[in-house]
């Protein structure tokens, strides 16, 4: 019998999840990256039961469109790189475009993001397994 087994795709999300997110500590890290990377003058933590319960990270940077905000939650997701030359040249904090869609993966995720050029904000709560749907939403710009 054979002992070699294929993983689904929600278990290989969540131990590729557990690599990024260790523990609540290691998500806010990830997200405040994210913040200062989209150029936040002001970034707002909010943390309930040690991020047990809650981790909201309010930030004024540049803010998604509809379709980045989409795309943000796959993996190997990102803005910040395309090709291979673009690996000696990094000047942000993060890069690789696992924070999001691994953060979803172990938690209940809400994104609500407005691009600084744009009128209409969107959010989008991703669940694993499905292509997240964004709605309009209100919100100043930032993430």
């Amino acid at each position: 019998m054979s002992k070699i087994k294929i993983l689904s795709k929600e278990l290989a999300d969540k131990i590729a999840a557990g690599e990024v997110v260790e523990r609540p500590a290691s998500a806010v890290k990830e997200l405040l990256e994210n913040a200062i990377d989209a150029q936040s003058r002001n970034i707002e933590v909010i943390i309930e039961d040690a991020g047990e319960k809650l981790i909201k990270v309010i930030d004024d940077g540049q803010g998604m469109v509809k379709e980045d905000l989409i795309n943000c939650c796959l993996r190997h997701a990102t803005s910040k790189i395309s090709r291979d030359e673009d690996l000696f040249q990094i000047q942000t904090l993060g890069f690789r475009g696992e924070a999001l869609s691994s953060i979803a993966a172990v938690s209940r995720l809400k994104i609500t993001s407005r691009d600084y050029r744009e009128e209409t904000a969107y959010m989008l709560e991703p669940e694993p397994g499905k292509i997240p749907e964004a709605r309009q939403a209100a919100r100043s710009p930032g993430t």
